[in-house]
């Protein structure tokens, strides 16, 4: 499944279903929401977008997902600080494009978030062949960092960002960590991906496969709500 591509190196999770999943589920926005899970796989499709549930971690917690529509949806999420990513519950949409055959990908988000906890919200994008992985943090909480060593410092799209280039032992991975904590805004993803490619050449013309947005959770201890409010994305 898609969401088992995200990671690179997922692990078997035993499902966790408790009642406290249950009752946070009905606790939250959920209520009134039009699907709702508590699998660890779940995922649900609705106007070209496909939400994941993808609770991948070794030693994850339970979560559960709803949603109304890929623009509404959230996640209540309960996982133990014991170290390692738990989760990514995200919305993803296919592009299928060479970057070059391109001329605008953005993407607007405003989403709610927790104090506590360790987590970052997060876009994941991927070429076709899931050989190069893209991400943006637009904001983090908590003990996490990147994979790979620090390179540079840039500006790109109204965001200033730390990046990073690593490997994960599956696929290149570069990381762009936004030096604010935004929870709202649009992102210039093709801009991001023509730096990559021309600027510093660590990308050739890619086909842009998914784009995925969510939250990273590597801990929300006692249980957590992760919020979209609003979320698109726009590719010509």
């Amino acid at each position: 499944m898609a969401t088992v591509l995200t990671r690179g190196f997922v692990r078997p999770v035993a499902a966790l279903l408790t009642a406290g999943a249950a009752v946070a589920l009905a606790a939250s926005p959920a209520q009134a929401a039009v699907w709702g899970s508590t699998d660890q796989w779940a995922s649900w499709s609705s106007g070209g977008y496909t939400l994941y549930n993808d609770v991948w971690g070794s030693g994850a917690g339970p979560q559960a997902i709803w949603a109304n529509s890929a623009s509404n949806w959230g996640v209540w999420s309960n996982q133990p600080n014991t170290g390692g990513i738990k989760s990514y519950p995200n919305v993803t949409k296919w592009v299928g494009a060479p970057i070059d055959s391109l001329h605008s990908v953005t993407s607007g988000y405003n989403v709610s978030v927790p104090s506590a906890g360790a987590f970052e919200t997060a876009y994941d994008i991927w070429d076709s062949s899931n050989s190069n992985e893209i991400m943006l943090w637009l904001n983090q909480t908590g003990p996490i960092g990147p994979i790979g060593s620090y390179v540079t410092t840039v500006g790109l799209g109204g965001y200033t960002w730390n990046v990073y280039k690593g490997w994960n032992g599956s696929n290149n991975v570069y990381s762009f960590l936004n030096t604010g904590r935004s929870t709202s805004g649009t992102v210039d993803i093709l801009g991001v991906l023509k730096w990559l490619e021309n600027s510093e050449h660590w990308i050739g013309n890619v086909t842009l496969g998914n784009v995925q947005f969510g939250w990273e959770i590597t801990s929300s201890s006692g249980g957590e709500n992760f919020q979209v409010n609003s979320y698109w994305v726009s590719s010509s």
